[in-house]
């Protein structure tokens, strides 16, 4: 749970970490990235992982062109106009999504894996595909860094990130670049939302408590720590886990009670940083 939250929160940590942009879209986005898995297992009869070879780039491309077109044409020193295009985006892509898909819940199936397991003793066994999923969120966070910390885009990202003007008075394209960020955060959207279809059912409509789970996760870890986001995944994920063992009705108020915890022992989140 803890790393399909770090998924969710991934892309979103990214992008408010590079141009400041908070995209109230982005738990629609996810649901999107869901549903386009969902067409191209049904009209290509693939395995749902398989799917991602297309739906990462499709939603990648995407990522490109909405920022390229719509959000840098909103982005200054007022946050506002980047907020509500951002909403009115979400309730597109809701609406979209009804119509073409309809309200009735959906899920993409893995066959046996989603009920395998690693037994650990007698009494404990790891499901496999939720290791998948731990894994997979640890494997992209650490492909982040790498991005981030050892490439020259990586060095343009902090660079904008730091200083804009700067940065443009030294040859980088913010508009291109706002644009490559964006695409990031969307492929990884991608992954995040073939995940929670193989997990879950999902409709339409859950959009805004994915975008809920992510600034949870991203606030919990510490605003512009890529491993932080994953600690906040993890804090969120265990506390709904204990929640639902002690109560299913408690699953989600856990998550939120802990989400409070941190905020008043640590406002800034566990693990604060900056992309410098």
């Amino acid at each position: 749970m803890g790393g399909l939250y770090a998924l969710f929160a991934t892309g979103l940590t990214l992008i408010f970490g590079v141009m400041r942009l908070v995209n109230i879209g982005h738990g629609d986005l996810i649901v999107l990235a869901a549903f386009l898995g969902l067409a191209v297992v049904e009209a290509t009869g693939i395995d749902p992982f398989l799917s991602l070879i297309i739906v990462v780039p499709v939603m990648a491309a995407l990522g490109y062109g909405l920022q390229r077109g719509l959000f840098n044409l909103t982005l200054g020193r007022d946050i506002l106009p980047p907020l509500l295009v951002s909403f009115g985006l979400s309730i597109i892509i809701q609406n979209l999504l009804l119509e073409i898909f309809s309200a009735d819940s959906r899920k993409l199936q893995v066959g046996a894996l989603e009920t395998a397991s690693i037994r650990l003793a007698d009494n404990l066994a790891i499901g496999v595909l939720p290791l998948i999923v731990f894994l997979c969120a640890i494997a992209v966070i650490l492909g982040l860094q790498v991005v981030f910390y050892r490439t020259t885009l990586g060095r343009a990202f902090r660079a904008t990130s730091d200083d804009q003007q700067t940065a443009q008075l030294m040859g980088i394209d913010n508009r291109h670049l706002y644009g490559l960020a964006m695409a990031i955060a969307l492929g990884v959207v991608a992954i995040a939302g073939i995940f929670l279809g193989v997990r879950t059912n999902f409709d339409p409509s859950i959009g805004p408590a994915r975008l809920i789970y992510a600034f949870e996760a991203v606030i919990i870890g510490g605003l512009g720590s890529l491993w932080g986001t994953l600690a906040g995944g993890v804090v969120l994920g265990v506390a709904q886990s204990i929640g639902a063992k002690l109560d299913p009705g408690w699953q989600l108020l856990a998550g939120h009670l802990a989400f409070l915890a941190v905020l008043l022992i640590r406002p800034r989140g566990l693990f604060p940083r900056a992309y410098d």
